[in-house]
Order: structure tokens, then C-alpha cells, then sequence
């Protein structure tokens, strides 16, 4: 199993539609065979800053992931055009 987490910034006008995008995001990706987990969060305190926890089965469940038009749509056409910064962290498992 791989996890990793996603996160970004986004200005504040952007707001609502960034969580719309992230529902309908969120609704796909759960749906892939490969999906442990995808769950969005938007920090406490920062509402302008989300983390996605992703995990996936394993790598080519993963890159299956980035290869669906959901994400094409979604990710690269909706929140990578949005973000004002991005930063993605590999996750090992201690336990």
C-alpha cells in the first residue's frame, strides 16, 4: 500500500468552488478499484489551504488514478489551475 499526502493553496475567492471540485473529485476517485482512502481536509485555521490523504493499493493503482478523466478534469483542468502552491509528501506506514 502507498499514502501520500497533497497539499495546496488556494485564494480565498476560490473557495467554494474549490470544495466543489473536491466533492465531485472525491466521489470519482473513492469508485476506483484501487483507492484505500481519499479524504480532502481543509486546515483548521487556514481555510485557504487543503490536504488530501490519498492511499492506494499500490503503485499502478495510483498511477491509474492519475490517468482517469475525472483527474484530468478535476485535478489538472480545476485545482492545478487554481493553486497558488503545491506540495505532495510520500507516507511510510511504522505500523
Amino acid at each position: 500500500m502507498i499514502s501520500f499526502t497533497v497539499r495546496m493553496t488556494f485564494r480565498s475567492d476560490d473557495r467554494d468552488e474549490i470544495a466543489q471540485i473536491l466533492r465531485e473529485l472525491t466521489r470519482l476517485t473513492r469508485q476506483e478499484e484501487g483507492c484505500i482512502t481519499y479524504i480532502p481536509h481543509v486546515v483548521d485555521g487556514n481555510p485557504d489551504t487543503v490536504v488530501i490523504y490519498e492511499q492506494y493499493r499500490d503503485e499502478a493503482a495510483a498511477e491509474f488514478h492519475r490517468a482517469t478523466p475525472h483527474f484530468a478534469r478535476y485535478a489538472v483542468g480545476g485545482l492545478y489551475q487554481r493553486m497558488l502552491e503545491r506540495n505532495v509528501e510520500n507516507l511510510t506506514a511504522i505500523a
